[in-house]
């Protein structure tokens, strides 16, 4: 078989290609001298059986039962076989196996495992990572590296040495039955630089790779397991396209190569000789035209494509001479063992050729470690196998996969969410429930439930656009994905007369059963149904996030190969994992331990803590309960008296709007704003020295105070147009104490010195004003101009207006002035009196919302695509005009300390910015490292004398984690 090249040759080839093979592994440190040593050594001591018999890789299953499993363990041993690939079955019963059949044995075994999308293409409870198909519309093969490695990873915890990935076939055929989504698409130059990626990144991770299936079984429409399916190219074709990914492959030192069962007859003079038979394909084509000196692996044996008209045994025999290296899942190996032993006692074959294939194989088991053979520990296995780092990859490469088929007239994504009717109509056999909800992160979306109510003659629809969610079963890459005839008629009728938006959930040959493209306005190809998928393409919808891939296949001429129309995001906030956006390992962990401290020494009951990045939420969690009575734990969707924090998401904005619009400046005076303040005393303070805080007001006024010498004066415990003020349930104030509030600030005295005294005093001046001018409550105005327009829905003033109390987190129970708990009304006893709406308290809401308005002020005025504010504007209230006066503060906005105490960690820039509020709430925006954190709790529960939390310093010390963490500059 080999005549133009010595076998010590071969072997020293195989040798440096499976060392090229693993140059970027840490096993690459050892030297050749010992490596050959050690399989020197190894083969010396080895029987001819026993040489043999490490030719064969046996296929296990740990789903068996234990007498099966004993009686498998008996044949490894009394066979010597060389490798064990494992199928179906669980992890610890695996890992358990692995150590035992390690230990039991002469020469440590080789341990494979198809796993082309993670250990779960075979074992439960394990990591399923996007099919090949979804990786090949990814633009950034890095990324594709790094779902390899993470692949490889896994492999490396479950003691496995080879991975039988990647697969190089092209898939040119839509109706191939096996190969599909395991391919990376139809081009060449695709597949090679995707398979050549993964491959890579198994690599890194110490792990062996298979090319797969040699010499391409990518269009065909039949599968090899069950006959031998004939490709009918010419020579020149298979070698021009579906050789190409081997040659890229080979050149970039793939571990091993595996031959699969086809009928090549431009290749095979010899009628349905299988190619994993055919010394022409393997020895001629593979080994010496394209120069490939790694391992050489047969398809399973038992496959019918070769085993129909073949015997056991014999197409052993008859594989190993045509130049395979290992025998996978032989039939019958005993015979095969005799049989090749028979040969070379015969001549039919010689030691030599034996030696060469055995020796290849040892040294790849040397270079995984089995010289020095450690055991799998099964502690935390499955939890290992499950990561939320598993996570990250696999959503940072969904982000990148999804594509843009079509969107006329700009449909996607939508922004006009506060005048648009949205619903959803989920289709296929699966869940779409994670989309759903997520569409409803953004805005309201009504889903269709009732089909007949679709039938209609026109089909027309009341509502603005109606997206379409077609989910398939993600459980495995062969699983149904076709579109039924009443799905297609539905879609059909649907389209033709409403906006539509189809997104798909499946692989995207479904689409070819479509009757027609020319209707559906937006097509976005999702390609998996996982419940990161769903959240990645809802966020994509709403232009949270980017869509950047390309169709890997082509969808008749409507959709050829590498269509994809990129969609810029338009700055809404939208979910990652702190993995993907520079945050060490410990970042989660040491925020967790700050956060249940803060429980555990009762500083506050619970809390909402966020933390988000270039956009993007990296952590989001509830912690402990509404009250100390532990009966409601805190939910996403609670809202909290957000407190101070109303400044800056209320009054502020709407004094940006109002400056861009002429109506005042940062210069202005207050006798300016309200005339009736001309002769007052606060008559020349401008805009920019009281919301600088350094204006010489008072702190604050505690008004409520002299209402409690006369209650009976001030209150009411009924409604009435004389008392119409609603402080909390049966108390009433007096409809006129409104004038007393402005009368007594207005009236009260300056502080003697000019110096930096934070105030409250400001923001009743500038909600009077901003009514007056506007002739709107400011509460209106803000729904109007900002919360509305930006979905933001758990923002709110009068939070019993809107949501169920159960959602409303209490504050303190009030011993000295509303004798009771505060619960669903402001705490800020100014803004109470007011009725509820202040200036600077009285404002609702939850992390996420409080969030998108700080990244509206990141995004420097637009939010959406839509722009509330000029970037200029921004710059000119985020500045910190007296800091030569020792006044840290911006327009309104709080800013770094600018000694060693102050409202921040001390580390962080100050172009940052935010507020804390009294109730414990705490929202930064930090624009030099993009990002944003909020915290949210109920810290003055039972009562104000609770200051645990602030003597702790707990907000900051988890903004301190945040920094400490960060490894990214």
């Amino acid at each position: 078989m080999y005549t133009t090249i010595s076998f010590k040759v071969i072997f020293l080839m195989a040798f440096f290609s499976l060392n090229f093979a693993f140059s970027q592994s840490s096993l690459f440190s050892d030297d050749i001298q010992s490596q050959r040593q050690w399989v020197d050594s190894v083969y010396t001591s080895l029987s001819l059986e026993e040489k043999i018999g490490q030719l064969f890789m046996i296929d296990l299953f740990t789903n068996k039962s234990d007498d099966e499993l004993e009686n498998i363990k008996k044949f490894i041993k009394s066979n010597s076989i060389g490798g064990v690939i494992f199928s179906k079955g669980n992890p610890h019963r695996q890992a358990k196996l692995t150590n035992e059949i390690q230990s039991e044995n002469k020469i440590p075994l080789l341990i494979g495992m198809d796993a082309e999308w993670g250990l779960a293409m075979r074992l439960d409870s394990t990591y399923a990572f996007p099919w090949n198909m979804t990786l090949g519309a990814i633009q950034d093969t890095s990324i594709v590296r790094k779902v390899g490695y993470q692949i490889g990873q896994h492999n490396k915890r479950m003691g496995v040495h080879i991975n039988f990935a990647p697969v190089a076939d092209i898939n040119t055929n839509p109706n191939n039955p096996i190969i599909g989504n395991r391919s990376f698409g139809e081009h060449k130059d695709l597949v090679a630089s995707h398979a050549v990626a993964l491959m890579k990144g198994l690599h890194s991770a110490g792990v062996l790779t298979s090319a797969k299936h040699f010499p391409g079984h990518g269009d065909t429409e039949q599968d090899s397991h069950k006959t031998l399916p004939t490709i009918n190219f010419s020579e020149a074709r298979i070698k021009e396209v579906e050789l190409y990914p081997f040659k890229a492959l080979i050149k970039a030192g793939v571990s091993s190569i595996m031959v699969a069962h086809l009928n090549v007859p431009s290749l095979e003079t010899q009628n349905e000789l299988p190619s994993s038979l055919s010394p022409n394909i393997v020895s001629n084509l593979l080994k010496k035209e394209l120069g490939f000196n790694g391992l050489v692996i047969t398809d399973a044996l038992n496959m019918k494509g070769v085993s129909n008209n073949n015997i056991p045994g014999q197409v052993d025999l008859q594989a190993f001479k045509a130049g395979s290296d290992i025998l996978l899942i032989s039939e019958d190996v005993p015979k095969a063992i005799q049989l090749i032993k028979k040969a070379i006692k015969t001549g039919e074959l010689s030691e030599k050729r034996v030696a060469a294939s055995v020796k290849k194989i040892l040294y790849a088991k040397y270079k995984v470690g089995l010289n020095d053979f450690k055991s799998i520990d099964t502690n935390n296995l499955i939890a290992d196998l499950n990561s939320s780092e598993d996570d990250a990859i696999y959503h940072n490469a969904i982000e990148n996969a999804t594509t843009l088929l079509k969107n006329d007239l700009g449909l996607l994504p939508v922004n006009d969410v506060e005048s648009q009717r949205l619903a959803y109509l989920g289709l296929g056999d699966a869940s779409g429930a994670t989309f759903l909800k997520t569409l409803n992160a953004y805005t309201n979306v009504h889903e269709i439930q009732n089909l007949d109510s679709i039938q209609r003659v026109d089909g027309r629809l009341d509502y603005d656009h109606i997206i379409i969610g077609f989910h398939k079963s993600d459980a495995s890459p062969w699983a149904d994905y076709k579109f039924t005839p009443f799905e297609i008629n539905l879609i059909d009728k649907i389209s033709k007369s409403n906006k539509v938006s189809l997104v798909n959930f499946s692989r995207p040959y479904s689409l070819l059963d479509l009757r027609s493209f020319i209707h559906i306005d937006a097509i976005l190809q999702v390609y998996q149904n996982s419940k990161i998928a769903q959240e990645v393409a809802a966020q994509q919808l709403f232009g949270a996030l980017e869509v950047k891939g390309k169709l890997p296949v082509s969808i008749t001429h409507a959709f050829p190969y590498g269509t994809g129309f990129k969609l810029n995001s338009s700055g809404r906030l939208a979910t990652d994992f702190y993995q993907n956006l520079g945050f060490n390992s410990n970042f989660e962990s040491k925020i967790d331990s700050i956060a249940n401290l803060a429980l555990e020494e009762e500083m506050t009951p619970g809390m909402q803590i966020l933390i988000a990045r270039k956009g993007k939420i990296i952590y989001e969690k509830n912690f402990g309960y509404h009250t100390y009575d532990k009966n409601i734990k805190v939910d996403s969707d609670d809202v909290y008296d957000l407190a101070s924090l109303t400044k800056i998401l209320t009054t502020l904005p709407l004094l940006m709007t109002m400056q861009e619009s002429n109506k005042l400046e940062l210069k202005s005076k207050l006798h300016e704003l309200l005339p009736e303040l001309a002769t007052s005393n606060k008559a020349n303070i401008s805009v920019l020295d009281m919301l600088s805080h350094y204006a010489k007001l008072e702190s604050w006024i505690p008004f409520y105070k002299k209402t409690l010498e006369d209650k009976t004066k001030y209150y009411a415990t009924e409604y009435s147009e004389e008392y119409s003020i609603k402080i909390v349930d049966n108390m009433y104030l007096r409809s006129d104490y409104k004038d007393s509030i402005y009368s007594e600030i207005v009236k009260s005295e300056l502080r003697e010195e000019l110096e930096y005294k934070y105030s409250d005093l400001p923001y009743y001046f500038l909600k009077k004003y901003i009514e007056e001018e506007t002739e709107e409550s400011l509460n209106s105005l803000a729904q109007e101009y900002f919360y509305e327009p930006m979905g933001l829905k758990r923002l709110k003033f009068y939070p019993l207006n809107h949501f169920d109390k159960e959602n409303i987190v209490p504050t303190e129970f009030d011993n000295e002035w509303r004798k009771q708990l505060i619960h669903g009304t402001v705490h800020d006893q100014g803004a109470a009196m007011l009725g509820g709406v202040g200036g600077h308290a009285g404002l609702f809401g939850n992390a996420r919302d409080v969030a998108s308005f700080m990244q509206l002020y990141l995004n420097e005025g637009n939010y959406g695509d839509k722009t509330y504010f000029k970037p200029q504007t921004m710059a000119a209230f985020n500045t910190c005009y007296y800091c030569d006066k020792d006044v840290r503060r911006g327009v309104g906005f709080d800013k770094p300390q600018l000694e060693e105490v102050g409202p921040t960690c001390g580390c962080l820039s100050m172009s940052s910015f935010g507020h804390s509020g009294f109730t414990g709430t705490y929202a930064w925006a930090d624009p030099d490292k993009e990002i944003i954190y909020i915290f949210l709790s109920n810290r003055i529960h039972p009562d104000v004398e609770n200051v645990k939390l602030i003597k702790e310093d707990i907000r900051t010390k988890i903004q301190s984690v945040i920094y400490e963490t960060l490894s990214e500059d």
